[in-house]
């Protein structure tokens, strides 16, 4: 997450621990149908855990295995009916990212301290426990000042630690979210793992990548420097399109189906020009209004 103020964001990550109690999980309806008799489930078996005692080795009749794409599904409908909170929430399986952004730090932290008491009181309803050693909390801003400030979020009374580097879906972010953790993103989205199709890769190319490089561009478009943005901009082109450096350059917006840089650094100043034509905006009265040193 890029924030183009200094005003603090918070990444939350954390895991739900699917190894409950079996004796106390209440499984979905679903779950019981033809899905328990597959031949496979039957020859499965685990232990029941309460009050640090076990109990001997039992076949498991409900479920499915795990790691397969079906007990994702099931689980995903398990907790879809997740509490409402302030922040915003984002979910893949058993992981959940909850974010929120604010110009007040201590703002930051009772919001996300309060979400938290609201899912711990979820997981309880349903028997679920939260992964505490995968639950970290992070944030991104570009304050140098408070580069070394870490946030102070509470579950259960106890803070949960702080990460500077967060690791969510098999991605690694920093703070100021730099070009070249946009690039690892890009590479591990179009890789074996994930194996994005063209159309992610783009959209994923000009919410990462353009907007970034795009920011405030009426201001710096003109300037001898911009040369620099562009070799950051060709890679993440010659991802989306998988050509290799021998491909000119110039090719690469039209192969991959986005504008060129330039023309949209134009387009942005043309449009901001005539947005401060018009007399009831606010730049043109910026721009109208006689200086002090003529009144």
């Amino acid at each position: 997450m890029i924030k183009p103020n200094p005003a603090p964001a918070l990444l939350y990550t954390s895991s739900f621990n699917r190894k409950c109690k079996f004796a106390q999980v209440s499984r979905p309806p679903l779950a019981r149908g033809p899905i328990g008799s597959n031949r496979s489930n039957r020859l499965r078996a685990g232990h029941a855990t309460r009050n640090s005692k076990r109990s001997s080795l039992r076949r498991l009749k409900n479920g499915v295995p795990q790691g397969s794409v079906l007990a994702l599904l099931l689980f995903n409908i398990y907790i879809s009916e997740l509490p409402t909170t302030i922040s915003r929430k984002y979910a893949y399986a058993d992981d959940l990212a909850i974010i929120h952004a604010d110009g007040d730090w201590q703002a930051v932290e009772g919001v996300l301290t309060k979400n938290m008491a609201t899912v711990s009181e979820y997981l309880q309803t349903w028997k679920l426990k939260l992964s505490t050693t995968k639950t970290v909390s992070a944030a991104f801003h570009l304050n140098n000042k408070e580069a070394k400030r870490e946030l102070k979020v509470k579950y259960n009374n106890e803070t949960l630690p702080f990460c500077s580097e967060p690791k969510y879906l098999g991605v690694t972010s920093d703070r100021s979210q730099e070009a070249d953790i946009t690039s690892r993103t890009l590479r591990r989205l179009a890789g074996s793992g994930w194996g994005a199709g063209a159309t992610t890769l783009r959209i994923a190319t000009l919410a990462l990548v353009h907007s970034t490089a795009d920011y405030c561009a009426p201001v710096w478009c003109r300037s001898a420097h911009t040369c620099l943005i562009n070799p950051a901009i060709n890679g993440a082109l010659r991802i989306v399109t998988g050509c290799l450096r021998p491909t000119p350059a110039n090719n690469l917006p039209i192969l991959a189906g986005i504008q060129p840089a330039e023309l949209r650094r134009n387009e942005v100043t043309l449009s901001l020009a005539h947005r401060a034509l018009e007399p009831g905006d606010l730049l043109h009265s910026a721009l109208t209004r006689p200086s002090s040193a003529n009144a």
